[in-house]
């Protein structure tokens, strides 16, 4: 193979072709591993991600890749990612509490983000998946807030569900179409827009909420911090 990985960031419908030639069979295993690691770690949110998903449906449409396969394999990467991700922030956040990491991240934040994912948690993981960097770190910081874990494990199926059908069976309808073919990075722009527009409205509510609640008398830091320690415990 004589292309990178930066290759296939930059011109990613001309490179996954050629890989799939390449690799015949093994280029699920390497779709499952770019969006395994996009959504599994926050230190990789670079890799495509709804363009791969879209072009990979795209190469279904015209008979390289199989849709159900494809499908299963994605789909699954992405739960599984998320999933990864949410247990290294929920490990982070009790390292924190501990104090081990303490000179990085206040406690006080931590509480907040406690707070916001006992509340508005599920929307958040299930409308981050369309918006490139905030999917890769919504799960991180469901886990520091410490979101009720079955409740995570429901929108992030869901969320995963929404995000890779939606993207692979819309590349394998139209994928395919000359127009949309030579124009992939413009649609996923323009997706783009439409998801963070979304969002913005959602979050401008959810944070003006967040902001101007009020503190409750006698809340201070030190009962709030053993009210999550004591939610962590309840957790396990």
């Amino acid at each position: 193979m004589d292309f990178t990985i930066f290759d296939l960031i930059l011109h990613i419908d001309s490179s996954l072709e050629q890989m799939a030639g390449e690799l015949g069979p093994l280029i699920y295993g390497v779709l499952f591993l770019i969006i395994f690691c996009e959504t599994g770690f926050v230190v990789t949110p670079f890799l495509p991600g709804d363009s791969l998903l879209f072009v990979s449906g795209a190469l279904a449409g015209s008979g390289v890749l199989n849709i159900w396969v494809l499908l299963l394999i994605i789909g699954s990467a992405a739960i599984i990612g998320d999933t990864v991700n949410f247990w290294i922030g929920r490990y982070a956040g009790c390292k924190i509490m501990e104090g081990r990491l303490a000179a990085f991240i206040h406690k006080e934040w931590l509480i907040k983000t406690h707070h916001y994912f006992e509340t508005y948690g599920g929307i958040t993981i299930v409308i981050a998946r369309f918006v490139p960097i905030v999917r890769t770190f919504a799960p991180f910081l469901a886990g520091i807030g410490t979101m009720n874990y079955r409740w995570f494990l429901f929108y992030n199926v869901f969320g995963a569900v929404l995000w890779t059908g939606g993207l692979v069976c819309g590349g394998f309808l139209i994928g395919n179409i000359p127009i949309i073919q030579d124009n992939v990075s413009m649609l996923m722009w323009l997706v783009l827009g439409i998801c963070i527009f979304s969002i913005a409205m959602v979050l401008k509510a959810v944070i003006s909420a967040f902001v101007f609640k009020k503190e409750k008398p006698g809340d201070t830091e030190q009962n709030q911090a053993l009210e999550y320690c004591m939610t962590i415990e309840s957790k396990k």
